[in-house]
Order: structure tokens, then sequence, then C-alpha cells
């Protein structure tokens, strides 16, 4: 029975393979128009989720792991997207709520940062952060 179980289990693991999860890079229409060391801060710690020019790691490909990575981008992108960048609309507005999240710690995703403890943003890259954003 034992060998049956761990059978099916083996057979599901690999199944799952095969369900593709949606990672796409599209073109960049219009890139972040920033300071450049805001841009540096953003590149480093929000492009993954929040662009067009993800950096899609290993573990991005093994489902169920490839479903959730796949499932942040897409809902990353669809609240801000650096490579849509429009900076008249994306002005004040967009800036207060980058700085906010951040913040309060609910930027980057703890659950990224677990893998990605470079993306931690600093007090002082906070700091820079707080002054683009006018407050």
């Amino acid at each position: 029975m034992k060998k049956i179980v761990i059978s099916i289990v083996i057979i599901l693991i690999v199944g799952i393979q095969f369900i593709p999860a949606g990672r796409s890079n599209p073109d960049v229409i219009s890139d972040f128009d920033g300071p450049e060391e805001v841009e540096a801060i953003l590149r480093r710690s929000c492009y993954d989720c929040h662009s067009n020019e993800s950096k899609w790691p290993w573990y991005s490909r093994v489902a169920p792991i490839s479903w959730l990575v796949a499932g942040h981008v897409k809902e990353g992108r669809e609240h801000l997207n650096f490579s849509d960048w429009e900076p008249i609309r994306d002005n004040m507005y967009i800036r207060e709520e980058i700085y906010e999240e951040t913040a309060e710690g609910k930027m980057p995703l703890k659950s990224y940062l677990l893998m990605h403890s470079g993306a931690k943003v600093t007090d002082a890259e906070l700091e820079t952060l707080k002054t683009w954003a006018g407050e």
C-alpha cells in the first residue's frame, strides 16, 4: 500500500510539471522615468514583480511553486508596472503609494524576501524613496 501511495505522489508531482505557469516578459512600453538612485532601488527590490523585466529563477519553473510565482508577477504588474510608466499619470499618487507600501513593510513581499534577501529596502533607501515621494 505504501509503495502505491508513493508511486501516485511521484506521478502527480511529475504530471503537474506539464501544467505551464504564465511566465513571460512582454516588451517594455515606456520605462521608469525618475532619479537614478530611486531607479536602482526599484530595480533591485521591485522589478521582478512590477515590470516586464522579471528575472525568472529556477524555482519559477517547478510546479506548484511556478504557479504561485507567476501569479504574484501577474498581480504585481496589474497594480504597478514600471515597464508601462506614464510619468504624468503615475506621478505623485504612485510615488506616495510606493513609499507607503515599502515603509509599512508590505513591499517587497515577505515571501519574496525569503529567496531574495538583497531586495530588502534599507532605512537609507527608504529615506530616498520618501524624499522622491514628496513625503
